[in-house]
């Protein structure tokens, strides 16, 4: 994934988790698009962005 940080070992970039946070108006309809991502991932993404 070019050196980016992604969400525990999946292909899946932090950035790309902020985006899909930003565009979905709710939790529902982001993990029924992406079933594989977990609360928890969204918590640690916005968490490093955080600290960046």
């Amino acid at each position: 994934m070019g050196g980016q940080p992604c969400i525990r070992g999946m292909r899946i970039t932090v950035r790309r988790v902020l985006d899909i946070l930003a565009t979905y108006t709710t939790r529902a309809e982001l993990f029924e698009d992406f079933p594989d991502l977990q609360e928890e991932d969204l918590r640690q993404a916005l968490a490093f962005a955080a600290a960046r």
